[in-house]
């Protein structure tokens, strides 16, 4: 049965948007035995409606990383008005999950596969000393990073490129082309001591964001040499094998963008 045939069949389809801090979480895809993201949500509207539904998000964020604009849909018989679904599930969710904007979708909207651009940041402590309140949600560095070398070698991940050799248990028959819009490196203007990198595409592979920034992290080290990325992206090293993969916790879904319904998706104040 399609997805489109379902949500006639119950009458509607609903796009919510979702911020969560992820750090007790086993990512936002369910899982047996686990606290996720989705399976938060799916009981929230269980008992609002008292249905079952199936919840897709936009983007299956690791164990641990967080969100500020994921993206999910559902279809339902429920007549609750949207501001009231906002209200209810986040009396049903936990306080590490909040439903932040909801509206009504065409049948065929689809969270993951309707997205056209998904916005990411990576976040570094780059300091000795850690910091209690970011150590959730940010990576720490102690070594000084060189911001210059990175953002230079950030430019060889823009464009429509294969990043197979950096992603993670990406199988053979699957496309690994992408194509990123932005990777840009700077300082939090409101913390110098932090580093956030910001990234853009149409979408991301398994471990690819962080396995990309672990690089960037050697590279502002002054370990690896700016052309390390580009050699690595084209194969041309063992290097691939070597990457480590920063913690996810570092990072944070910031929105998915849908050209036809970004209007539609305007978080609640």
């Amino acid at each position: 049965m399609t997805s489109q045939r379902t949500a006639e069949m119950k009458g509607r389809r609903i796009a919510l948007v979702v911020a969560y801090e992820g750090t007790e979480y086993a990512g936002f895809q369910w899982q047996a035995g686990a606290a996720t993201i989705q399976g938060e949500l799916e009981q929230a509207f269980a008992k609002l409606t008292g249905e079952i539904v199936r919840v897709r998000g936009a983007s299956r964020t690791d164990s641990g990383a967080h969100a500020l604009g994921q993206v999910v849909d559902l279809a339902t018989c429920s007549a609750h008005r949207t501001d009231v679904i906002i209200a209810a599930m986040n009396h049903y969710l936990p306080d590490a999950i909040r439903v932040t904007a909801a509206s009504d979708m065409p049948p065929d909207f689809n969270a993951r596969r309707s997205a056209r651009k998904r916005r990411y940041r990576y976040s570094i402590l780059n300091r000795a000393v850690p910091s209690p309140l970011l150590r959730r949600t940010h990576h720490q560095e102690r070594v000084t990073l060189d911001l210059a070398a990175m953002r230079q070698a950030a430019a060889s991940l823009l464009g429509i490129r294969d990043f197979r050799q950096i992603a993670t248990g990406h199988p053979e028959d699957q496309s690994a082309v992408r194509q990123v819009f932005n990777w840009n490196v700077s300082r939090d203007p409101a913390n110098e001591d932090v580093i956030i990198i910001d990234c853009a595409a149409t979408g991301f592979l398994r471990h690819q964001i962080r396995r990309a920034n672990a690089v960037l992290v050697e590279i502002g080290k002054g370990r690896l040499p700016v052309h390390a990325m580009s050699e690595t992206l084209a194969g041309r090293t063992q290097r691939q094998h070597q990457i480590p993969t920063l913690p996810a916790k570092g990072l944070c879904l910031q929105s998915v963008h849908y050209p036809e319904h970004d209007h539609l998706l305007k978080v609640a104040n």
